[in-house]
């Protein structure tokens, strides 16, 4: 103290003087209440006193705090007897937050405004409390909806960022919390919540549907739920039962909501039959208006109303040749060795794509064929170009159409034979080209479909011309590889990386790859090297190759089926009569490393091929190929 009285700065002032020795003496030692203020920094010799009047202070002081951002705030407390509350008991206490304003500040005034934290539990606010003085959360499934709710009112970005973190991580804990979550994520627009838990509802619906907790949803949140197309059941007689249920649970309020509730029911999935018993039920004939609806709602053969996610199952997709030379055919097997599913599709002319140049499957199972045609068959000034076109998959009809996608003009310096590929739900079309100068580069294009153009993306130039290549999606990204060099693409920043290539034995050879997860799975065309890209660590692990016996006849396929590793090779065979070869399909066992042979029956005489770095797998409703 003796120290501070001698600076120079104090010395200079004798009101800085007078404040240190008021604050200094000990007249008063129970420290009662006082109407000033000293706000100091000795390292600088700054000292400041200031006097309020006694209305414009707090009083009652419980605690105060500076948050982060530089909020200095209150807490007080009141007699119940002096504050108008309406709960009738005089023994309450409520506390009141007072936050000092700086900028309002003047002839010594301090100006605060009252924050009465209704419904705010008193633990609750002491972990808020905590968390502003010592930075740490806790935050437990009974507490992270109060925290919230909390954070929410005091507007604490990252306790509020901590627990919806903590909500998408801990939501499959069991079926009443994920619905506890989805209720009260809608209610405080906490959409990433809302979004993972109603990705968890239509997994698990069959097991969700059939609890209590289910009834207590909002007609809103019924219909959001029973709209999705991955509701994961067999039978879309499960979705009425389930609307029926909800209905029953609180009959005399939520029947007057059935009509509106019906449209979401897909009546083209259901029987005759069904539908029959459905305009039968009770429920129904109350309610002229659900009959009328159902009879309207009902589609015809050709509806685009999906089939649910549970109802479909996951095929390899394969063209089918009666000659070694893969010419054209009409011809396609949707296979499920897994399952023992071989469904084989012959198709008209008119009604499969010619010339195919690429063949992918979107992440939401839209199926697409990249076809391609001179340009004098287009109406095109440039009578050299081509013009490369896309088809979409409908099956319900079992047949190609144009997709309603601008056609990708190919000038003569660019190769015709590009890939076709989707990251995060958009379309990329890359091909080799040759610029003016004569650099080779991989020209990228991407589909907006806002505008319906295809736009130009950061182009990929390249130091020579590579025999063997493929493109693929994994992981949110682009991977451009070649035979001795590999890049990503990365579409949020429209940029190319180079990336550690597979390192192939022979530079010249095919190869196959397809993406899992976070992996790229790689073989060579004789199944000798067969390797795992880590996308996150830039790194290839080597796995066990081809099993034999025999030789294969030519490159293989690799396809993920059910989220494992398969692939489809055709082996040589000069001891089997009338036929020279034979296809077989293996799974591969990780924990092992090993190929297991499924002992898959493929039709004989025939010869299967596709397009891209592997066989291409959907999920189909196999109702629809087997009513062809």
């Amino acid at each position: 103290m003796a120290a501070i009285l001698e600076h120079p700065l104090v010395k200079e002032d004798p009101g800085s003087s007078e404040v240190i020795r008021n604050v200094g003496t000990d007249s008063n030692k129970l420290y009662s209440r006082s109407n000033e203020l000293l706000f100091m920094n000795p390292q600088k010799g700054k000292y400041i006193s200031c006097s309020y009047r006694s209305e414009d202070i707090p009083d009652d002081v419980v605690s105060l705090t500076v948050t982060s951002d530089n909020n200095i705030y209150i807490l007080t407390e009141s007699a119940g007897e002096d504050d108008e509350d309406d709960d009738g008991d005089p023994d309450s206490y409520h506390e009141y937050l007072f936050q000092y304003n700086q900028n309002c500040y003047n002839n010594n005034y301090l100006n605060y405004y009252i924050i009465v934290l209704q419904d705010l539990d008193a633990i609750i606010f002491g972990e808020i409390l905590s968390y502003i003085y010592s930075g740490t959360l806790h935050v437990s499934l009974e507490k992270v909806q109060p925290l919230y709710q909390a954070a929410d009112l005091l507007q604490l970005d990252y306790v509020k960022d901590t627990c919806s973190r903590y909500m998408v991580e801990n939501m499959k804990v069991e079926r009443s919390t994920c619905l506890d979550l989805y209720k009260f994520a809608e209610v405080f627009s906490v959409d990433i919540v809302q979004k993972q838990c109603l990705q968890w509802i239509v997994r698990h619906f069959t097991e969700i549907a059939s609890s209590e907790e289910f009834c207590s949803l909002s007609v809103n949140q019924l219909t959001e739920i029973i709209s999705h197309d991955e509701l994961d059941v067999k039978e879309e007689t499960t979705v009425w039962e389930a609307v029926m249920r909800w209905v029953q649970h609180s009959r005399d309020d939520r029947l007057r909501h059935l009509p509106t509730i019906l449209p979401h029911i897909r009546f083209n999935l259901l029987t005759s039959e069904d539908t029959a018993a459905i305009l039968e039920h009770a429920l129904v004939r109350e309610d002229p208006g659900s009959s009328e609806v159902i009879r309207n709602v009902v589609p015809s053969e050709t509806s685009n109303l999906k089939p649910r996610l549970g109802m479909t199952t996951e095929m390899v997709m394969l063209h089918k040749s009666s000659n070694k030379l893969y010419s054209r055919s009409n011809e396609l097997l949707f296979m499920n060795p897994q399952k023992g599913k071989y469904i084989s599709c012959s198709y008209r002319s008119e009604d499969i794509p010619d010339d195919v140049v690429s063949l992918t499957v979107t992440s939401d199972n839209n199926i697409y064929i990249l076809t391609e045609s001179a340009g004098e068959d287009d109406d095109d000034d440039d009578p050299d170009s081509f013009h490369e076109y896309l088809y979409h998959y409908n099956q319900a009809r079992n047949v190609w159409e144009h997709a309603g996608i601008p056609k990708i003009s190919i000038p003569p310096t660019e190769s015709a034979s590009g890939f076709l590929v989707e990251v995060d739900r958009i379309l990329y079309y890359l091909a080799e080209a040759e610029d003016g100068n004569g650099i080779l580069h991989v020209r990228l294009r991407k589909y907006n479909r806002h505008t319906d153009q295809w736009q130009e993306c950061s182009q990929l130039e390249l130091d020579r011309a590579y025999g063997c290549k493929i493109a693929l999606s994994c992981d949110r990204h682009l991977y451009y590889i070649m035979d001795t060099q590999m890049y990503g693409y990365d579409p949020s920043q429209d940029t190319w990386m180079e990336r550690t290539p597979p390192c192939l034995e022979d530079a010249q050879e095919c190869f196959t790859a397809v993406a899992m997860g976070t992996e790229i799975f790689y073989t060579n065309s004789k199944f000798h090297r067969t390797m795992a890209y880590d996308t996150e660590l830039d790194y290839w692990t080597v796995l066990h190759g081809w099993p034999g016996p025999g030789r294969l006849c030519r490159p293989p396929y690799l396809f993920a089926l059910e989220n494992q590793l398969h692939i489809l090779v055709e082996i040589s065979d000069n001891n089997r009569e009338g036929s020279s070869s034979h296809y077989r399909v293996y799974v591969y066992d990780r924990s092992v490393d090993f190929w297991r042979d499924l002992k898959a029956t493929l039709p004989d005489a025939t010869y299967y091929y596709t397009y891209g770095s592997c066989a291409p797998v959907a999920r189909i409703y196999l109702p629809y190929l087997q009513g062809m």
